[in-house]
């Protein structure tokens, strides 16, 4: 587009002053007299003047504004480069910043729990069936890790536990799966039950806390813990928090409705007791 005003411009330009020279050149034979083509050049002139100025602040504009809408193009896209760099830059911080609390956390769960050994693992996948809460993480059968070893989070809440291994990798059934069976406890009451899995509460993301004593007293916000009966999980691990009662219609404490420690399909790192000292 410039190329061609460029060329439209000079021809403009020539025509221009073509006119000029052929009304100097009769004004000088004429020895200042107006003759018959003086005459027709004054009558063409003006006209062809307010044109040709029409003309040039057109082209002008025109080029103005594509001159300028260049510039805007260019400043913006330099915009949207120093935009994209500035979100990769927060969203490093952020991911630094919950790296830093993990780890924090994960110290004062390793403070406490001295006699803990942990097996840090990477979630690489999820269950995309409606039948089962799972997740594989990427250490297994290699990894000094075994079938039935709890699965916690940064903070040292039970998400899980080990239900399949193979060669660098491990199957996790989430603390709100259908089959979910661990002993457990009202750790406010000491009321102990079992955490029981249950396939509608699973699609709401929560599981039960059943199998209470006749006088057991439960409430809404007990935090929910594991027994350690059996010796296969340690004692006193948070697997959820009560988040409701259903009693029957004698007042009797039928069972809890128990939400987990953690939003389960946010977690991206978790760590397996490979090791922990049984209390008796």
């Amino acid at each position: 587009m410039k190329k061609y005003l460029s060329k439209k411009g000079i021809k403009i330009g020539a025509i221009v002053l073509a006119v000029a020279l052929i009304v100097a050149l009769g004004a000088r034979a004429m020895n200042g007299r107006a003759g018959i083509v003086q005459n027709a050049a004054g009558a063409i002139k003006k006209p062809v003047q307010s044109v040709v100025g029409a003309v040039a602040d057109w082209l002008e504009g025109i080029y103005g504004y594509m001159y300028k809408y260049d510039s805007l193009k260019a400043e913006n896209e330099a915009l949207q480069t120093q935009l994209a760099q500035a979100q990769a830059e927060a969203r490093e911080n952020k991911e630094a910043a919950a790296e830093n609390e993990r780890l924090k956390n994960l110290l004062e769960f390793k403070d406490i729990h001295t006699d803990y050994k942990l097996a840090s693992a990477r979630i690489m996948g999820r269950s995309a069936s409606n039948w089962s809460s799972t997740f594989t993480i990427s250490i297994g059968s290699g990894d000094d890790v075994k079938v039935g070893a709890p699965v916690i989070n940064d903070a040292g809440a039970m998400v899980g536990q080990i239900t399949e291994l193979g060669s660098g990798w491990a199957t996790v059934k989430t603390v709100v799966d259908a089959s979910v069976s661990i002993g457990a406890v009202a750790s406010e009451s000491g009321s102990t039950g079992m955490l029981i899995g249950d396939y509608a509460l699973m699609q709401q993301g929560m599981a039960k806390l059943s199998y209470l004593p006749n006088d057991s007293q439960i409430f809404e916000g007990d935090t929910v813990v594991t027994s350690g009966t059996g010796g296969t999980l340690p004692a006193g691990l948070v697997v959820g928090t009560i988040s409701s009662v259903k009693t029957e219609a004698g007042g009797q404490v039928e069972y809890g409705l128990v939400s987990p420690p953690c939003e389960l399909g946010k977690l991206t790192q978790v760590f397996v007791i490979t090791n922990f000292d049984v209390v008796n």
